[in-house]
C-alpha cells in the first residue's frame, strides 16, 4: 500500500464517519467497543501476554511510520508478514488464548474481566522492609540446615497461572512461616511458594524450567526452575540448595549464587527502593509545581 493508497483509505472512513451520520445506536456501539477493549487490555496487563502485546504495539506503530514516510521496502516486508504474523500471534498467545476460552465455557470471562483488577488488588504493592527481613532471615536460617527452598517474589508481571497450580495459602509472609512451609516431610514443602506484597498466595506450585545450557550441572531442578520463572516474567527467585545450604537468587534469566546477607537483601530490596524513589521524585516535582503556582499568585 503506497502513500496515495492509503491516504484515499482514510478520507473514505473519515467520509463515512461524519458527525452528520452518526446516531444514538453509533455512540452505543462506540461506547461497548470502547469497554471491551478497555477490559481487554487490563486482563492482558496481568498475563505474561503483556509485554508480548506491547511489542506487537511498537511494530505497528513503526508500520505506520513506514507507510507515512513512503519506506516502500519495509512496507513491502511488513504488508507480506501479516499473514504470518496473525499465526505466530496465535502460537504466541496460546496459552493465554486456551485460558480465555476455557473460562468463557465456564461463563466467568466476563466477571475475569471485570473484576480482574480487585483480583490482584495491591499486586504492585512492594514488599516492606520487614518483609524483606522476615525472607532474608528465613533463607539462612534454612541454610543452615540445608532445607531447600524456592521463593518466587511476584513483581509487575502476574503470576497467576503458576499460582493456580499449587495450594492457596494467602498468609502473611513471616520466616517461621516459610520454614514450617520447606521443612522436610510437611504436606507442603515440594515446589515453590509465590509472595505477594507482603503475602504468600500459595505454595507447592510449578514452576518452567530453563534450556539454558549456561546452568551448571552441579545444579538441581530448583535452580533450574527458579531460572525458568525469571525468564518468562520479571520475579525475583531466591533459592536455597538442599546440598550445600548456598542462597541464591535468580532474576531476568540470570543467577546470582552463593550470595550472603547483604547481597541477598541488596537485591530484594532493589525494587522497593527504585519504586519509593520514582514516587519521591514525583512528589517533588509536585511540590515544585505548587510553590511555582503560589509565588505567580
Amino acid at each position: 500500500m503506497n502513500l496515495e493508497q492509503f491516504k484515499s483509505v482514510i478520507e473514505k472512513y473519515l467520509y463515512r464517519f461524519s458527525i452528520s451520520t452518526i446516531g444514538i445506536s453509533d455512540i452505543v456501539e462506540i461506547i461497548i467497543i470502547s469497554a471491551i477493549v478497555y477490559q481487554m487490555i487490563k486482563w492482558l496487563q496481568l498475563t505474561r501476554a503483556w509485554t508480548l502485546f506491547k511489542g506487537i504495539i511498537v511494530l505497528l506503530l513503526f508500520a505506520l511510520v513506514a507507510v507515512i514516510f513512503q519506506f516502500n521496502t519495509i512496507s513491502w516486508l511488513l504488508s507480506n508478514s501479516l499473514s504470518v504474523g496473525i499465526m505466530a500471534a496465535v502460537v504466541i498467545f496460546q496459552p493465554e488464548l486456551r485460558r480465555a476460552l476455557e473460562e468463557l465455557g465456564r461463563k466467568n470471562l466476563f466477571r475475569n474481566f471485570i473484576f480482574s483488577s480487585e483480583e490482584y488488588e495491591g499486586k504492585e504493592a512492594s514488599m516492606t522492609e520487614k518483609t524483606i527481613t522476615e525472607i532474608v532471615k528465613a533463607s539462612f536460617e534454612m541454610g543452615k540446615v540445608k532445607t531447600g527452598a524456592l521463593i518466587v517474589i511476584e513483581q509487575k508481571v502476574a503470576l497467576g497461572e503458576y499460582e493456580r497450580t499449587g495450594i492457596t495459602v494467602d498468609g502473611l509472609l513471616s520466616s517461621q512461616l516459610l520454614i514450617n512451609i520447606f521443612e522436610h516431610n510437611t504436606p507442603l514443602h515440594d515446589g515453590a511458594v509465590i509472595v505477594r506484597g507482603n503475602r504468600i498466595v500459595s505454595a507447592t506450585c510449578y514452576l518452567p524450567l530453563t534450556d539454558s545450557m549456561e546452568i551448571g550441572k552441579e545444579l538441581g531442578t530448583r535452580h533450574r526452575a527458579a531460572v525458568g520463572i525469571s525468564e518468562v516474567s520479571d520475579s525475583i527467585t531466591v533459592i536455597v540448595s538442599e546440598e550445600t545450604g548456598a542462597v541464591s537468587v535468580a532474576r531476568d534469566g540470570k543467577l546470582y549464587r552463593d550470595l550472603d546477607r547483604e547481597g541477598l537483601r541488596g537485591i530484594l530490596d532493589f525494587p522497593r527502593t527504585e519504586s519509593v524513589g520514582s514516587r519521591d521524585v514525583l512528589k517533588k516535582w509536585k511540590g515544585l509545581l505548587r510553590n511555582e503556582r503560589t509565588e505567580k499568585q
